[in-house]
């Protein structure tokens, strides 16, 4: 039996998705320690975050060769607006801030990194490239999700967040991926599989430091 891609994939992060676990970041949201002024600094990030990623998935699906993985990306895409229009817009409000506040707060940097990445790969780069990039976004929340629902949370507002990225309903929406990815596999070369796995390694480690600049409050130093 051969190996699936997203074995290989995984396997190239393992010491990424451990430090990501062991942030204080995602220990304060269980144990109750994070600021709420770095989790609202985490939430109007993520809400930019989310609109350039909803562009790099749409370009998932305008790259997809067939009609399955089109349709999937495309309403991931649309998914990923919602997202951010009614969670973030619920628990903003929770935070003492509107949408449109939050929608008028600077892009930090790692945020403006991020999302350059994913979009210069998605508008440059091969569909199996495109897929490998957006992929730790989709994965690595489930696997934090899966984490964090286990342990849990005294702060109403961390386990509400948490009941979102823990849950099976997304866990089906990352499933489907992951299937993507691994037919993907099945056809690529050595080299575009090399570029994928370039890709899926710089992206999660793209998300440690979201979840870091998060904590740090991150802001531009000049």
């Amino acid at each position: 039996m051969s190996t699936r891609t997203t074995d290989v994939l995984w396997s190239d992060v393992e010491d990424v998705y451990a430090a990501i676990l062991a942030h204080p970041f995602v220990t304060g949201l269980t144990d109750g320690t994070l600021p709420h002024s770095a989790f609202r600094h985490y939430i109007v990030q993520d809400a930019h975050y989310l609109r350039g990623y909803a562009r790099a998935l749409a370009l998932c699906a305008a790259k997809a060769p067939g009609e399955d993985d089109l349709a999937m990306f495309c309403a991931h895409a649309a998914g990923a607006i919602a997202a951010e229009q009614e969670l973030h817009a619920e628990l903003l409000g929770k935070l003492d801030l509107t949408a449109e506040q939050a929608a008028a707060l600077p892009v930090a940097p790692a945020t403006r990194a991020y999302v350059s990445y994913l979009l210069a790969t998605a508008y440059s780069g091969s569909y199996p490239e495109a897929v490998a990039a957006v992929l730790p976004c989709y994965w690595i929340y489930a696997k934090v999700g899966e984490h964090l629902v286990e342990a849990g949370s005294p702060d109403p507002l961390y386990a509400r967040w948490i009941a979102t990225y823990g849950g099976a309903e997304f866990q089906a929406v990352v499933d489907a991926v992951l299937a993507a990815t691994d037919r993907i596999g099945e056809s690529v070369s050595e080299a575009e599989l090399a570029r994928m796995r370039a890709h899926f390694t710089t992206t999660s480690r793209y998300e440690w430091m979201f979840w870091d600049g998060g904590y740090r409050e991150e802001g531009w130093p000049v």
